[in-house]
């Protein structure tokens, strides 16, 4: 079998969420090898060409179509594939066309004994991180999901616009479902150590419910709202493609509240969901136990219990 190469990426699924990632990978220039598949072969081909064609003004990687059997020493399978949201659709709505979607694609990463990490940004994200992880049979760290990544980094840059200060000085996570239910941990949050409510203080804010139940809401709603506006989301989430990894190729060891599979952590099992963990080469090393106060964790809780529900129609 051919030796792993963390280098070389798997894009699977070449629509506007996979393109795009595409596009923010090979701008990175963290992989010597992307390799694009779709169900759609012309597409991939045409995205693969399209993106080659900018080589000469990034770094050199290797971009090309292929199909299943190019993904074996793949250092990571990306898989955007999937139907899109509609407007007045919930990520939920997605599940069973793309459930089915998963039972063509896992199947053929498994059998193919591919010793990569598999990374699913498909919606709803964090039933198919757990679709994936029961057909693939991979060890729980090595499949994982986008998750609240891109929901953290909304969450951020709307904190960040409220109290004009630098959204990479903030640091607070939306956690649990990619969706509906997922909910902001307010407790631990902090603008560079500094409790939220002191630095909105300092900024001249002291309606702090109001406030984070309106910052709150707009994070929740972004995608709905984009997706009414232009159709479809995608540069935000290839952004946060690109950051997870950009972990995982140089073992970075960084904390990003990716999906993954819950044994036993805030007392939720057998289901993926997104809390912070520490990303790197192996995939999920730990998940960091955030300390959260009891209304936050009781919303936890009845977000996993949301997914278990909705995952026990579909396996």
């Amino acid at each position: 079998m051919d030796k792993m190469n963390i280098r070389k990426a798997a894009m699977i699924g070449c629509g506007f969420v996979g393109a795009s990632s595409a596009f923010a990978l090979m701008q990175s220039g963290i992989f010597s090898e992307m390799v694009m598949i779709d169900a759609d072969h012309a597409k991939a081909e045409g995205e693969a060409m399209d993106l080659s064609h900018g080589l000469p003004f990034a770094r050199p990687v290797k971009i090309y179509a292929g199909d299943y059997d190019d993904i074996v020493d793949a250092g990571i399978i990306i898989i955007t594939a999937g139907a899109n949201q509609k407007p007045d659709e919930t990520r939920l709505d997605l599940i069973h066309k793309n459930v089915e979607i998963y039972k063509q694609i896992i199947p053929e990463i498994a059998k193919r004994g591919c010793e990569g990490i598999l990374l699913i940004v498909s919606n709803p994200v964090d039933i198919l991180t757990y679709v994936a992880w029961k057909l693939s049979g991979f060890p729980r760290n090595r499949v994982l999901g986008s998750g609240t990544v891109l929901d953290t980094a909304r969450l951020k840059y709307n904190l960040g616009e409220h109290l004009g200060v630098d959204s990479r000085s903030v640091h607070a996570f939306i956690i649990g479902e990619h969706g509906d239910s997922e909910l902001a941990v307010w407790s631990s949050a902090t603008v560079s150590g500094v409790p939220i409510h002191k630095f909105c203080e300092m900024r001249g804010h002291y309606n702090h419910d109001e406030a984070a139940e309106r910052i709150h809401e707009t994070v929740k709603n972004s995608a709905y709202e984009i997706i009414e506006k232009k159709r479809a989301t995608y540069f935000g989430v290839a952004m946060a493609v690109r950051r997870i990894c950009e972990c995982l190729v140089r073992d970075e060891k960084s904390i990003l509240p990716v999906s993954n599979l819950m044994q036993g952590e805030f007392g939720i099992s057998d289901i993926a969901l997104s809390v912070p963990a520490v990303v790197g080469a192996d995939g999920v090393e730990n998940i960091v136990p955030v300390s959260l106060n009891e209304e936050e964790l009781e919303k936890l809780q009845a977000s996993a219990a949301t997914l278990k529900e909705i995952a026990e129609t579909v396996l």
